[in-house]
This record gives C-alpha cells, sequence and structure tokens, in this order.
C-alpha cells in the first residue's frame, strides 16, 4: 500500500489529496462513525479502498457509512467485549490489506469491559491488541494504531503489577497507560513480523488535538468544558486529525514509525515522523506487555515462525 512518490511537493503540504488510488485494497477501521476514524474512513473509500466500518453500534455505523461515497459495509465490534472482537475476526474470511486501529475512549470515570478489565486499557490496547493477532494471518498490508502525545502523561510507564487500576484509578493515568501501550505494541509487533520475515508494517500515528466527541465523555466536568473551549479554538478538526492516519497507512515509512502533527507541540498541522517517550521506545517494557496482553486476553502470536 505504500506510496514511495508523493510526499510534500508543489501542491504544498501532505493532505488526503495526496492519497495513492487504494482500487482493490480492503481496510478496517475501528471506529470509523465518528471523529477521525470517520474522517480517515471516508478518505480511504475516496481513494478506491472498501472500507469496513468495524463498531459498535450498527444503526450509527450505517449511518456513517451512508454518508460515504465509496464501497463501505458495516460491522459490528465492541472493543470492549473479547468475545465481540472474537467474532468479529472469525467473520473474517479474505485478505485485509490495512487494519486501522483507530477506536478508543479517553478519561473516562472507572468503569469495566466484559471481561473485568479497567475500560480505557481493555478497549484502547487489548481489544485492538486482541482484534490484531486474530486478523494478522489476513493482513497483507500494514497494522496502524492510533495512540496519542498522551502517552507521556503521568507516570510513563505501565502498571504491570495492577494494570486494571484497581484502588490507584485516575481517569488520566489510565488514560496515558492505554496511549503508551499502543505504541509498546506498535513496537513489539514489528519486532514480531521482521523475525517473522513478514512484509507486514506496523505503525502508530496521533492526531494531535483534534475537534472530536472523543473528549465528552470524561470524569472531570471542568475538564469536559476546558476541553470544549479547547476544540473550538485549539484544534483542528477531525479531516485534518486523520492526515497522520492516513499518512502512515499509505506513504513508505519504516516499520514501528510514529506519525504525528509537525505544529507547535504536536497539536495540529500536516503529518511526519514524530518522537516517543523513552517509556514509549523501551523494547524489554514492549515484550513484557505483550506476555502480559496474552495472558490477559488469551490470544496468542499468530504466526508460524518462531519469536524469541
Amino acid at each position: 500500500m505504500a506510496d514511495t512518490t508523493v510526499a510534500r511537493g508543489k501542491r504544498g503540504k501532505w493532505n488526503a489529496t495526496h492519497l495513492p488510488d487504494l482500487t482493490g485494497r480492503t481496510a478496517v477501521v475501528t471506529g470509523a462513525n465518528s471523529g477521525i476514524g470517520f474522517a480517515a474512513a471516508r478518505a480511504l473509500a475516496g481513494a478506491g479502498a472498501h472500507v469496513v466500518f468495524a463498531v459498535r453500534d450498527l444503526a450509527r455505523g450505517g449511518a456513517a457509512a451512508a454518508r460515504v461515497s465509496g464501497s463501505t459495509e458495516v460491522r459490528r465490534l465492541d472493543l470492549a467485549d473479547l468475545d465481540s472482537v472474537r467474532e468479529f475476526a472469525a467473520g473474517w474470511d479474505r485478505p485485509l490489506d490495512l487494519l486501522v486501529n483507530n477506536a478508543g475512549v479517553m478519561m473516562l470515570p472507572e468503569q469495566r469491559t466484559q471481561q473485568g478489565f479497567e475500560m480505557q486499557f481493555g478497549t484502547n490496547h487489548l481489544g485492538h491488541f486482541a482484534l490484531t493477532n486474530l486478523l494478522l494471518p489476513r493482513v497483507t498490508g500494514r497494522v496502524v494504531t492510533v495512540a496519542s502525545s498522551a502517552h507521556r502523561w503521568g507516570d510513563e510507564a505501565i502498571r504491570f503489577e495492577d494494570v486494571n487500576l484497581r484502588g490507584n484509578y485516575h481517569p488520566t493515568r489510565a488514560y496515558a497507560q492505554s496511549k503508551l501501550a499502543n505504541l509498546l505494541f506498535t513496537l513489539e509487533l514489528q519486532r514480531r513480523l521482521t523475525e517473522a520475515g513478514s512484509a507486514v508494517r506496523a505503525l502508530a500515528a496521533h492526531p494531535g488535538w483534534a475537534a472530536t466527541n472523543l473528549q465528552s465523555h470524561g470524569a472531570n466536568p471542568v475538564a469536559r468544558m476546558a476541553m470544549q473551549v479547547g476544540n473550538r479554538f485549539l484544534a483542528q478538526d477531525d479531516t485534518a486529525g486523520a492526515l497522520p492516519t492516513l499518512y502512515a497507512a499509505t506513504q513508505d515509512l519504516p516499520g514501528a514509525a510514529y506519525v504525528g502533527p509537525d505544529g507547535i507541540a504536536e497539536m495540529r498541522g500536516a503529518p511526519t515522523l514524530v518522537g516517543r517517550s523513552a517509556a514509549a521506545s523501551d523494547p524489554a517494557a514492549a515484550r513484557r506487555l505483550w506476555t502480559l496482553s496474552e495472558e490477559l486476553t488469551g490470544v496468542q502470536w499468530p504466526l508460524t515462525a518462531t519469536v524469541r
């Protein structure tokens, strides 16, 4: 799916008009019914891809897909329920060029997934971990996981002894941990793909500050109000917020690359390669998280080659 010819040229900074022709390609976008997921799905379909809206609410997903010009379908996926993840993967029976792990929840009051995991870690990381590994034998191109600059917040470490934060829950800490997990997952996934001799690439992206409904469910009402003000005056729209995802999905980038906006504090701007924290670059933590995630989800590395 890589396009090695288009970068930033005479047409200015990279945007969705620079997408290569994706006719004949298939993409799954989780959480495609709204926000940057919808914007990414719309752009991919506009470039010719067949886009599967993997969503929890089929009615909302269908309404979103109906607003898109191009080839789409809608399938149910609840990342907070591993049974739903397994059902989605079991129903997939064809090659998959692109998996976009986009769906997520942010700074919620303390809640649990269907299997009892802390909701943000369980949805943002464990659900996508299970989905990716279950679909991986069918993936032919890329896995792009949407992370966040919030991975730098809080402890900047996975609480391996208590990833569910029982008795120590804070909405911001939980969100930061889930986004750090996204980056460590991408790092270890790429290592495993390389050792297995796979041509599939794993990359991560973050949207900067994009005005979406993700921020509207936070536990703190003051923080929600501040987010609303920021969305109005500081944020870029969801179309711009989707550009790092699209760039990671289609441009000739190395495995484990991380893409974000090129503006001040990576809040807005055109997509470019960005840095990550030392904690998000720790291969030992990435391996430890992978092992823990296999134990928690019951989903194992699917490729036949041995990975040390």
